[in-house]
């Protein structure tokens, strides 16, 4: 085989408990007039509140915009970019969770290239580089502090979508385990089991032909010798933390591996992509009205039992650095994972209608660019046998 990689990420990415506190010197060297987004909650949050003190004592002029709603309705950042342009920042910084940002990601955006959000759907079509992006997460298992990607939610289309643009990547990120500790388990479940389907997504997506300037065609570009080595990473950091940190949110060495674990995933995902579970959680989520992070999780090992005679070597690289004895324990104990740490293992107690079975394998089918990443074609009779199997919780039907 060919060695191949890309790698996209920020120009400085800073982990660690008590980096939070570099937040002043890292936005001095980037702006003067700092756009803040978050949610209302953190706004009045005590580690928030001594940041915005960094960012004053630093000489920055600071204006806070606490209105990010989860899953980032479309009109939300449009109102957003709207109310800034009188402050005309030089620089957001988005603190919080995945959708704080990808707020910021997408504000970014409209106030340096106007428009609405839909000019920007899909791969490439910012036209050139966005007002600097910090990124402060406060959640672990997005990896938006480390992706191109800005996910929204678009009421007209019934379902979430995306801008996918390397220029979305944060210039810094500052990934603070302590911003964790007081993450609920439920969320740290939710979060952490996204994570780690970012990274065995990317660890199993589809091989590419390296063709010269394939990485100036695609954000996506295939799984890759680079992104191979994020992913496996993130997997043995996440399988080491990820029920510990549920179990035990104050546990801070469970909480600095599952935020690094996320992070590596991002850097993975955010070059190789990610495939059928995730195509299949966007109509699910639309119907059911649940978490991203639970709906790929539960697709995540049906998935893998589809895709497994394509995956082999994979799965025993999982085996490897998660201390499985076989490539044949990965799924079961995958499966078995999140059981434990309370995601749903099948469809129906997710909360999707049998009859709506048929919608959704038809809608994830639609999704082109997730499924064509996927290592073992998925044509529509395919895709209702892994839907309805998931929904059965039965994987045998994949078989």
């Amino acid at each position: 085989m060919t060695l191949f990689g890309t790698i996209r990420a920020p120009r400085e990415l800073i982990f660690g408990s008590g980096q939070r506190r570099s937040l002043g010197q890292v936005a001095a060297k980037l702006g003067r007039r700092a756009l803040v987004v978050t949610d209302a909650r953190l706004a009045s949050d005590a580690d928030f509140l001594e940041m915005m003190g960094q960012l004053a004592e630093a000489g920055l002029s600071v204006r806070i915009d606490d209105t990010t709603l989860p899953d980032v309705p479309v009109d939300s950042a449009v109102t957003s970019a709207a109310a800034a342009h009188d402050f005309s920042p030089d620089l957001v910084i988005g603190i919080g969770g995945g959708s704080c940002l990808d707020m910021a990601k997408c504000v970014a955006v409209l106030l340096t290239h106007g428009g609405r959000p839909q000019d920007y759907y899909g791969e490439y079509k910012v036209p050139g580089p966005v007002m600097p992006i910090i990124a402060v997460p406060t959640t672990a298992g997005t990896g938006s502090e480390a992706t191109p990607v800005a996910v929204l939610s678009d009421a007209e289309r019934s379902l979430k979508v995306g801008i996918s643009s390397p220029y979305l990547i944060p210039a810094a990120s500052i990934c603070d385990p302590e911003l964790t500790l007081t993450c609920p388990p439920g969320l740290t479940a939710i979060a952490g089991a996204d994570a780690m389907t970012h990274a065995i997504e990317a660890l199993t997506a589809l091989r590419r032909e390296p063709s010269a300037g394939i990485a100036q065609e695609r954000v996506f570009v295939g799984k890759n010798a680079f992104s191979d080595h994020f992913a496996l990473q993130a997997i043995s950091l996440l399988w080491q933390g990820l029920e510990k940190a549920c179990v035990n949110g104050a546990d801070i060495e469970a909480r600095e591996q599952v935020m690094m674990g996320a992070t590596l995933a991002g850097l993975a995902f955010g070059v190789a992509g990610t495939a059928a579970a995730h195509a299949i959680q966007y109509p699910v989520g639309a119907l059911t009205h649940t978490s991203h992070g639970a709906g790929v999780a539960c697709m995540m090992p049906y998935v893998m039992r589809w895709n497994a005679s394509e995956i082999p070597t994979e799965l025993a690289e999982i085996a490897a650095v998660t201390g499985l004895g076989s490539a044949s324990e990965v799924i079961p104990a995958i499966a078995a994972l999140f059981e434990r740490i309370g995601i749903p293992p099948t469809l129906r107690e997710l909360g999707l209608e049998e009859d709506r079975i048929d919608w959704v394998a038809e809608q994830s089918c639609g999704i082109a660019r997730l499924v064509q990443n996927n290592p073992r074609p998925l044509l529509p009779a395919d895709m209702r046998r892994l839907v309805a199997a998931a929904y059965d919780g039965d994987a045998a039907l994949l078989d």
